[in-house]
């Protein structure tokens, strides 16, 4: 049987998940959960501080309890949106999506992302131009349990990566980067020759340990390049201030 403190927990996160409550919008008062949930004042504020540890509010003394702004600097690469990264640039941007569906998680990728088989979720491919020319290719999987409201979202406003950023809080990342050949599809979209090397982002987010989304980025080697700045700290451990990574 589910504990209060942990179905007050879960009905606070799901509101914030779905987007229902977005960052800056004030949870309702200690002693309005009390009444709502006919719980004590204690029970409450142990659901509450365990919102505030997994960075989902932030608690103000005597103001109240608000939903936390998006995070964006918890990894060692900052979390940013292509579209975004290639206005600071300069560049102009703009994509197209491939693919558009809903699934449910097969054995051997819900194995990869440690999830349940079954699982709703939705795939994205989506082409990324830079000054007109085909600069990222984006293979993404969202989960539908912890994004419902990607649902019904076309996204033909506004790019899946950038969209995430704005709707969904995370608290966990991790990414490798590799280099690939270019098979005959990848290589057709990024207007390269097959078999020409490409540098592809993984990245995996999660929230409360579940995944958020996994998206693989794949980028033409011969028009792009990560690159990073390493600064030592007081301690003598290097510091990164990265410039480039996506959601």
């Amino acid at each position: 049987m589910v504990s209060i403190h942990q179905r007050i927990f879960e009905d606070i996160e799901t509101r914030i998940m779905a987007g229902v409550w977005q960052p800056g919008h004030r949870i309702p008062f200690e002693h309005e959960l009390v009444q709502e949930y006919q719980c004590s004042r204690m029970t409450v504020n142990k659901a509450l501080s365990a919102l505030a540890e997994r960075g989902m509010i932030t608690r103000r003394r005597k103001v109240g309890s608000f939903v936390a702004s998006r995070q964006i600097d918890r990894t060692v690469m900052d979390i940013q949106d292509i579209s975004t990264e290639a206005e600071l640039a300069g560049h102009d941007h703009s994509y197209k999506i491939l693919r558009r569906k809903i699934e449910t998680l097969d054995g051997a990728t819900a194995a990869q992302l440690g999830e349940t088989t079954g699982a709703d979720i939705l795939r994205l491919h989506c082409l990324h131009t830079v000054d007109g020319k085909p600069n990222a290719l984006e293979r993404r999987i969202i989960m539908l349990s912890m994004v419902p409201s990607a649902r019904t979202e076309s996204f033909a406003s506004v790019p899946p990566g950038k969209w995430l950023l704005d709707m969904v809080p995370w608290s966990k990342a991790r990414h490798v980067i590799r280099a690939v050949s270019a098979d005959a599809a990848t290589a057709r979209l990024l207007e390269t020759e097959r078999g020409k090397a490409c540098l592809t982002l993984i990245r995996q987010t999660w929230q409360n340990s579940r995944t958020v989304t996994h998206v693989e980025i794949i980028h033409p080697g011969d028009r792009f390049q990560f690159a990073g700045d390493f600064h030592s700290t007081e301690r003598g451990i290097p510091d990164q201030a990265p410039r480039r990574s996506s959601y």
